[in-house]
């Protein structure tokens, strides 16, 4: 499984529920009555920007799940880090499953219980398993709350693991990483990180990847190599078959499996596990707080290349709290369409999940807010020149169109830009809403962003020069702009406008 991300309600694709946590555990159950001689794998971010049911509760929800689904190991993935290493130690402390990353020095100075990989016996065979964390991590998260690791090449450490395991018996070689797919090459041929990966190490059979929310299959260096959609909305069945009569040879078919939740009855035991969290969270989040007349997509990466609903949304409640020029927010702290699947207890509030009144239009609950914004990031207010708006542009559109988690959705203003230029030199435009010209100068406006943001997350280090009065939990804003405006409608304006994809 991929980023499962503490998906454990199921989500609605299509208006079909899939996933779940009890839905996939029945799914699990099954596949290992057809084989015992079965691992449960997934590769960092289990836990991390999780809808409430999870998020609210430190993610020990997760983690009990995932204690009880039985899975054999999990490495870290940015998110696994939110928090900070004391919180990760905690759940390191209360998974019974082994944590695995080869890539990380400093590791024993502030975690314990990791290691590199760890060897399963399956079916009488020893299979290694290798852990890798994504080497951007550290940017994707608040400064400081990686401590003194240090995240190493994942291609050599992984190799190095390799060896090693291998010195101890290991005949079948597993990868699990942080690691995804980012873009298409000049062939149009998927590429990033996970295929970087796979062309770099060598004697492995299986490498699973993570991160991005892509579907991908494909054999590269001799190892079949996969990445899932994320929060269970599919998984990979993979069967690896080890010859010990000729040479030991391992061949690899794998399948996604779309997990219908209708298809299968939930594992009552799951649901059980489950029902003190959901009456705790319902007497907190359940409450109405405004209709929305549609639904404000997310997902596909779209916050992450272009101008949004939700984002403008989110946005312009940042703006309006704090009654500055200017707002600013990360795509990637967006983390659910509005309604989300959060599932208040009362079917026949319209939702546009099976199971409840039918929409459009929707009720929105308290729980859609925190849904859409788990991290718990504070609002925050500042000055901004010129000069640094421009820069901080520059870098939110940078990797244009490629899918970036720092690309900016903004308020009070609209700028325009030139994907085919090269990066840093793409802005051509940058025009408050009142039409005049924000130049490229000493003059100031005030601005409200995130936290994260402010501090140089997602590479701003622009705005990292100490500056900024922290105000209120971003959700909390957003929340009480939702409920002042009563009624909302999903609409962008054209605030971001690339020249060279008109529309897109």
């Amino acid at each position: 499984m991929s980023d499962f991300h503490g998906q454990l309600d199921p989500l609605s694709v299509n208006n079909v529920n899939v996933g779940g946590a009890a839905a996939l555990s029945t799914y699990w159950q099954r596949d290992r009555a057809e084989n015992p001689n079965t691992l449960l794998l997934t590769g960092g971010d289990a836990v991390g920007a999780s809808p409430p049911l999870s998020s609210f509760f430190d993610d020990i929800p997760t983690i009990d799940f995932m204690n009880y689904a039985g899975f054999d190991a999990d490495t870290f993935g940015n998110h696994n880090f939110d928090k900070g290493l004391a919180h990760l130690q905690e759940q390191i402390d209360l998974a019974e499953f082994s944590y695995v990353s080869s890539n990380l020095a400093n590791l024993d100075d502030n975690l314990t219980g990791v290691a590199p990989f760890v060897i399963e016996k399956v079916g009488g065979v020893k299979v290694a398993v290798i852990g890798v964390t994504n080497p951007e991590a550290p940017t994707l998260v608040a400064p400081g709350a990686l401590g003194t690791i240090e995240i190493t090449d994942p291609a050599a450490a992984a190799n190095a693991a390799r060896a090693e395991a291998e010195k101890l018996g290991a005949k079948v070689i597993i990868a699990i990483g942080h690691l995804g797919i980012e873009g298409t090459d000049a062939g149009g041929e998927p590429t990033g990180p996970l295929t970087e990966f796979a062309q770099d190490v060598h004697g492995f059979d299986l490498i699973l990847g993570d991160h991005t929310n892509v579907q991908y299959r494909n054999t590269i260096n001799g190892a079949l190599v996969l990445e899932n959609l994320s929060k269970g909305a599919t998984y990979a069945k993979t069967t690896l078959h080890y010859d010990r009569r000729h040479g030991g040879s391992v061949t690899a078919s794998s399948e996604f499996v779309v997990p219908v939740t209708s298809a299968v009855q939930p594992d009552p035991r799951v649901v059980e596990l489950l029902a003190p969290y959901r009456a705790e969270l319902a007497a907190q989040l359940d409450g109405v707080i405004g209709v929305a007349t549609g639904i404000f997509p997310r997902g596909g990466n779209i916050e992450r290349i272009r101008e949004v609903a939700l984002g403008d949304l989110t946005a312009d409640a940042l703006r309006a709290a704090y009654e500055t020029q200017i707002a600013f927010t990360n795509g990637g702290g967006l983390r659910s369409p509005l309604p989300s699947s959060y599932l208040p207890q009362d079917t026949t509030l319209r939702r546009p999940t099976p199971g409840y009144a039918a929409g459009p239009p929707y009720d929105l609950v308290i729980g859609d807010v925190y849904s859409v914004l788990p991290f718990g990031n504070q609002s925050l207010t500042r000055t901004v020149t010129g000069a640094q708006l421009w820069a901080v542009l520059e870098r939110s559109v940078g990797q244009a169109p490629n899918a970036f988690g720092g690309f900016l959705q903004i308020s009070g203003f609209r700028f325009t830009y030139d994907s085919t230029q090269p990066a840093g030199s793409r802005v051509t435009s940058v025009t408050l809403d009142d039409g005049r010209v924000v130049a490229e100068d000493a003059t100031t406006y005030t601005a409200t962003t995130n936290d994260f943001t402010n501090a140089g997350g997602d590479g701003y280090v622009e705005l990292a020069d100490g500056q900024g009065v922290t105000r209120n939990l971003m959700a909390n804003d957003l929340l009480a702009y939702i409920t002042a405006q009563g009624a909302i409608t999903p609409t962008t304006d054209g605030r971001i406008d690339d020249v060279a994809r008109p529309g897109a």
